[in-house]
């Protein structure tokens, strides 16, 4: 089964879009992106298409490519203040110069749609999350979507990223799966990979996973955007896993699609909160 996440994003964005249209929310996003980075620059304006398919407005902030720390922060603190602003996506990478967990912390929970900040990574990891970050509750989202049962099976996350490997293990662990993180020092990696009834790969490396590293009838989800000889691909050796796996996610077509939407669910959801106290 493929698991499709630009179908399942299409379905999402439409429904959000009606539930928008019927209330009287009017969310908005800011993204703060700093230099010239073409692939920046890609996904910010993808993100500015989603809102505006879905009826958030939107708003962008460029600084430029030796923008100091505290400039870009005052900008965000001036994005915090804007009580028309419901959520803040600084588009990462930083350049090297900046001290990006500053300025993460700059962005006040509550508007931290991306799911970064210290707090709400504490909140997630403690079990009581606020916001999540996108690419690993867009995940948990796609599996949902395809009735995929997380409780009880044994999960693997390979990478320890702080945006995706290690939020990605809190979310299964706080849906009652088993999970084990692996990562460039786990020894035996082909062993650990093996047994995974959920195998998550964010390595960065591409078609790190070949079929000798899954189980057969596991369901694998790819992270991985690598480009080699012109060509997009995953983390995964998808055509040689595919035929192993009982479901598996594309690339492109899987998990970028669903972390688009679930910024654009969280924008919104972070509307209804400021104008609903207590909305969880």
């Amino acid at each position: 089964m493929i698991l499709d996440g630009k179908k399942r994003s299409e379905i999402r964005l439409e429904r959000l879009a009606q539930d928008i249209a019927r209330s009287d929310l009017h969310p908005r996003l800011a993204t703060v992106i700093v230099g010239d980075d073409p692939a920046s620059r890609m996904y910010v304006r993808m993100k500015h298409r989603a809102c505006e398919r879905v009826n958030i407005g939107s708003i962008g902030v460029d600084l430029p490519g030796d923008a100091r720390t505290g400039e870009i922060c005052r900008e965000v603190h001036r994005l915090n203040d804007d009580p028309g602003i419901h959520g803040i996506l600084v588009q990462l990478p930083l350049p090297s110069h900046v001290n990006t967990p500053e300025v993460i912390r700059s962005v006040i929970p509550e508007k931290d749609v991306d799911g970064f900040h210290p707090l709400n990574l504490g909140r997630l990891f403690s079990g009581n999350p606020f916001f999540a970050p996108c690419t690993p509750l867009g995940i948990m989202n796609l599996l949902s979507d395809y009735g995929v049962e997380t409780e009880g099976l044994h999960a693997v996350v390979v990478g320890r990223s702080i945006e995706v490997g290690r939020p990605m293990a809190a979310l299964l662990l706080n849906s009652d799966a088993t999970v084990t993180i692996c990562h460039s020092r786990t020894r035996n990696l082909k062993e650990e990979t093996s047994r995974a009834d959920i195998l998550v790969a964010a390595v960065g490396k591409a078609r790190f996973i070949g079929p000798e590293m899954v189980r057969e009838g596991a369901v694998v989800v790819d992270v991985g955007t690598n480009v080699v000889d012109g060509v997009l691909c995953g983390d995964v050796d998808f055509d040689r896993v595919r035929d192993i796996a009982a479901a598996i996610t594309p690339v492109p077509g899987g998990v970028g699609p669903m972390t688009i939407a679930t910024l654009m669910e969280n924008t919104a959801l972070s509307a209804q909160r400021a104008t609903c106290p207590g909305v969880e």
